[in-house]
C-alpha cells in the first residue's frame, strides 16, 4: 500500500496574480507556506476476490465496477489522466487534517497527494515540480476547475517560498531565506481561526476571473506587496508584514462582491480592535480559515475577542508531499504491463 501526506497552505501576499488568465499576459508572484496540517491518501491494487473492480473511500465511500461510475471528480479524472484502466481494481482512502473548502488549497493538495500516490504504486518517483504540473493539468484542464496555480506548487514543494508564474507558463519555486530565529518569531504571531463554513472556491474564483479586467490596478498593487513583504522578511521590522497583511486584504476585497461579507468584515474589526496588526481570509473567499498578524503580548486579548471561533496551531513544514516510509514494497510488482 502507498501512502502519500501532503500539507495544506497558507498563502500570504500574491493570491488572484497565479491565475493563468493573469500570469500569462502580466506574470506573477506569490509568497506562501506549507503547514502541518495535511492530506493523507492511501492507494493500493484491489486483490482480486471482490465483487467490486474499485473502491473509493472519501466523504463517502463507493464500491463501482468502473472508473466511469466514480462520483469524487479529482479521483475519477485522475485514474483517467494517468492511464488507469479497469482492467486492475484500485482502492483509494482520503483523510485530511482540516476540513475541505476552507482556505487552505485542500483541492490541490488532495490533487498532488492523489497523483503522488498513483505514481508511485507504478515505481515512479515524481520530482515537487512534475507533480505540481501534473496536479495543475488534472484541476485547470481536466476538471476545468476555476482554480489558480499557487496551491499545487506549495503542497508539492512545501516550505517558505517565494512563487514566480512566467508569462510562459514557467513556474519557479524559490525558498526564503530567513533564519530559523526569524521563522520562529514569525510564526509566535500568526493565529489562524476557523469559522467553521465552507465554500466552492470554484465559484468565486470565477467572478475575480472576470473581473480581471477591470481589476488591473488592485492585481499590480497586490504583486507589489510581494516583494515589499520578501525585504520585510528578509531583515525589516516584522510588524510591517502585518500591516502588509491588512493591506493585500483590503485590497483583495476590491476582486469581487464574493470575496468578503458581513460575518468575515465583523471577525476582522474584532481581531484588530483587539490588537491584530493585520490579516486576511484565506483562500477565494466569502469563509473557511482567517488568519492574523499578532504581537505576542496582544494574543489572549485576539483569542478572547473571538473565542466563538475554533483557534488552530500550527507551524511551518518544509518538506512537502511525501510518501510515508515502508510503503509501496509489494504494490509495484502488481501493477499490469
Amino acid at each position: 500500500m502507498i501512502i502519500s501526506r501532503t500539507p495544506y497552505r497558507i498563502s500570504f501576499f500574491g493570491g488572484g496574480t497565479d491565475y493563468p488568465a493573469w500570469y500569462r499576459r502580466h506574470g506573477g508572484r506569490v509568497i506562501s507556506t506549507s503547514i502541518d496540517k495535511y492530506c493523507h491518501i492511501s492507494a493500493r491494487f484491489l486483490p482480486p476476490f471482490f465483487n467490486i473492480r474499485h473502491r473509493i473511500v472519501w466523504s463517502h465511500i463507493e464500491t463501482v465496477q468502473s472508473i466511469r461510475e466514480i462520483l469524487h471528480p479529482a479521483v475519477r479524472e485522475g485514474l483517467r489522466f494517468l492511464g488507469f484502466t479497469d482492467a486492475t481494481g484500485v482502492e483509494i482512502h482520503h483523510q485530511g487534517d482540516l476540513p475541505a473548502r476552507t482556505g487552505m488549497g485542500s483541492s490541490s493538495s488532495f490533487a498532488v497527494g492523489l497523483i503522488h500516490a498513483l505514481l508511485a504504486m507504478r515505481g515512479e518517483t515524481p520530482d515537487p515540480a512534475r507533480l505540481a504540473a501534473l496536479a495543475i493539468e488534472l484541476e485547470q484542464e481536466r476538471l476545468r476547475e476555476s482554480v489558480g496555480s499557487q496551491d499545487q506548487a506549495a503542497a508539492a514543494h512545501g516550505g517558505f517560498n517565494v512563487i514566480d508564474f512566467s508569462r510562459d507558463g514557467a513556474i519557479r519555486v524559490t525558498p526564503l531565506a530567513i533564519t530559523a530565529k526569524r521563522s520562529q518569531a514569525l510564526q509566535e504571531r500568526l493565529m489562524l481561526f476557523y469559522t467553521g463554513l465552507s465554500r466552492l472556491a470554484s465559484d468565486i474564483a470565477t467572478d475575480v476571473i472576470a473581473n480581471i479586467p477591470a481589476r488591473e490596478e488592485q492585481l499590480h498593487q497586490m504583486r507589489d506587496l510581494v516583494d515589499e513583504a520578501e525585504r520585510v522578511l528578509l531583515g525589516g521590522d516584522l510588524d510591517d508584514f502585518g500591516r502588509l497583511l491588512d493591506r493585500t486584504w483590503r485590497l483583495k476585497r476590491q476582486l469581487s462582491a464574493l470575496v468578503s461579507n458581513e460575518m468575515v468584515d465583523s471577525v476582522y474589526d474584532r481581531a484588530q480592535q483587539a490588537g491584530a496588526l493585520g490579516g486576511k481570509l484565506l483562500g477565494a473567499g466569502t469563509s473557511g480559515f482567517m488568519l492574523f498578524y499578532v504581537p505576542p503580548e496582544r494574543r489572549d486579548e485576539v483569542r478572547e475577542a473571538l473565542r466563538d471561533l475554533l483557534h488552530v496551531p500550527f507551524q511551518f513544514e518544509e518538506h512537502g508531499s511525501t510518501l510515508l516510509p515502508n510503503t509501496g514494497t509489494g504494490a509495484r510488482a502488481r501493477i499490469p504491463a
